[in-house]
């Protein structure tokens, strides 16, 4: 069971999907009955075709031959785990269906329906938006900068929770951070039976690193100037005695 404060300034579906594709080392194919689990073996084009590097002796290979072409046929999907460990580390998965057709030792997948599973429900990505959408900036960073705040700045992740309402903070046992893009940090609050994810906006968005630790530092010190929530005041005084 989950529940969530409403998200501002969060990226649409098209760029989340395209983040997704970015960030992703791994996909599982499923064609003609069978199914693959393939890792580091795609790559994405920048309009987001993904093309695979697979064996020649690949059942997907011949799939690709023998499936008519311009017919759905093959399905990708793709997760987007939490890099940080928390209760339920998929926060999304992608699914791609369409065709496979070899392409200069490759095999190019074209895709007829993109579907993206948020927590909140599936989402159908119009193929022209997800063709023209970027990846976030921070994308292919966000598992660094996750584990880096988690394991070397819990401190701040506490902290960060004063911005939080504390009605969301009621029960909480752990808070973690479970995701940062371009707009803003979302952190993971765990209960006892349930969690809920906050997002903290961004006061503009970050298009790079060394933006995104400036809007920290501005996000960290909106909370050193708030009070700490009586949630967590109370989570502490239990914990002392």
């Amino acid at each position: 069971m989950a529940d969530s404060q409403t998200w501002a300034a969060a990226p649409s579906a098209a760029e989340r999907a395209r983040s997704v594709l970015a960030a992703a080392w791994s996909c599982a194919v499923t064609a003609e009955g069978c199914r693959e689990e393939l890792v580091g073996a795609h790559t994405v084009t920048e309009n987001g075709r993904v093309l695979l590097d697979v064996p020649e002796d690949s059942v997907l290979v011949t799939a690709a031959i023998c499936a008519p072409r311009g017919e759905p046929s093959a399905v990708l999907e793709f997760a987007d785990v939490a890099p940080v460990p928390v209760r339920g580390r998929i926060r999304s998965r992608l699914w791609l269906s369409g065709w496979f057709a070899p392409e200069e030792g490759k095999l190019a997948f074209q895709a007829t329906r993109a579907v993206l599973r948020l927590p909140s429900g599936a989402v159908v990505v119009d193929l022209d938006e997800f063709a023209a959408a970027t990846p976030d900036p921070l994308a292919t960073a966000e598992a660094r900068l996750l584990t880096h705040l988690a394991d070397c700045h819990p401190d701040a992740v506490e902290r960060l929770t004063r911005l939080v309402e504390s009605d969301s903070l009621h029960g909480a046992v752990r808070v973690q951070p479970l995701a940062v893009d371009r707009h803003g940090l979302t952190l993971r609050i765990e209960r006892a039976r349930a969690q809920a994810d906050v997002r903290l906006a961004f006061h503009r968005p970050a298009d790079d690193v060394a933006q995104l630790t400036e809007r920290m530092h501005i996000l960290l010190s909106r909370a050193s100037a708030a009070s700490c929530p009586r949630a967590l005041q109370r989570q502490r005084t239990d914990g002392d005695g």
